[in-house]
């Protein structure tokens, strides 16, 4: 038995998130294992670093699985992305030894969230980011983006549904910054709850449009109650960027994208 590390990039506008469903709804985890099991002839189970929600992509989603087929592994990649559909696609594979984990080995995993902010709405990005037409006082969401950082209980920022059992998170950086027309949110944490980056982004932007004072977020924290928050943010803006794993486990390092920003991969010093 042979374990194999992969990490995909794909774009989950005709998703319905990373996760596999009930039968008819598609997913990207679905997608993958059946063209996987096809090149294996024998049925793969695939377990990624996180999951997604539907319409949320990916430049770096990192999963692993398992098998006893014996392929190179320019076979797997090359005969994966000949047949995956072209909105997903296998960057890079590796084989690894059956301690590692894409969810459980896991550190940390970290997201960009792009805003295009601008009168008209775009064509070309159409579901790849989320357009804001309002005029915003971006200062002050760089400021209020800052609030985040640090250790919370995050049980205002997380779905109504969230099956989690822990609300407590650590964020290592949450930072704002303007690239052009575009707002990129950068953020990392232990652990992400279900909606939690688009709650913090929905209430960043009603803090963008005067509906309510940096301080705010404290009570907001305080309340420990999802109706205390704003809305939720589209999910097309969100891109799952990175997972990061113990050293030793010697991953491929990639561009983190979305690379149509051209950004750098280091966090926003601001």
């Amino acid at each position: 038995m042979q374990r194999y590390a992969v990490g995909i990039e794909f774009c989950g506008i005709r998703y319905r998130g990373w996760q596999t469903q009930q039968a008819g709804v598609p997913s990207i985890q679905e997608t993958i294992e059946k063209v996987l099991s096809k090149i294996a002839d024998e049925p793969i189970i695939l377990h990624g670093a996180g999951r997604t929600d539907a319409g949320v992509h990916a430049t770096n989603m990192v999963a692993h699985f398992d098998t006893n087929a014996i392929r190179p592994q320019r076979g797997w990649l090359m005969g994966a992305n000949s047949q995956l559909p072209k909105d997903i696609s296998i960057q890079w594979i590796k084989e690894m030894n059956t301690d590692f984990h894409a969810r459980f080995k896991a550190t940390a995993r970290r997201y960009r969230y792009v805003v295009y902010n601008t009168l008209n709405r775009p064509a070309l990005l159409h579901k790849q980011v989320t357009h804001v037409y309002q005029t915003l006082d971006v200062d002050k969401m760089m400021l209020a983006a800052r609030k985040f950082e640090g250790t919370h209980n995050f049980e205002t920022f997380r779905a109504a549904s969230c099956q989690s059992s822990q609300p407590v998170r650590h964020l290592s950086h949450c930072r704002l910054t303007r690239h052009g027309r575009y707002l990129v949110l950068d953020i990392q944490a232990d652990g992400f709850l279900h909606h939690m980056v688009r709650n913090i982004m929905g209430c960043l932007l009603e803090i963008g449009q005067g509906c309510y004072e940096i301080e705010h977020i404290d009570t907001m924290f305080a309340a420990q109650d999802r109706k205390a928050a704003g809305v939720t943010a589209p999910a097309d803006g969100l891109y799952f960027i990175q997972a990061y794993y113990p050293e030793h486990f010697e991953l491929p390092q990639h561009p983190l994208g979305p690379h149509w920003l051209n950004l750098p991969d280091e966090i926003p010093n601001i």
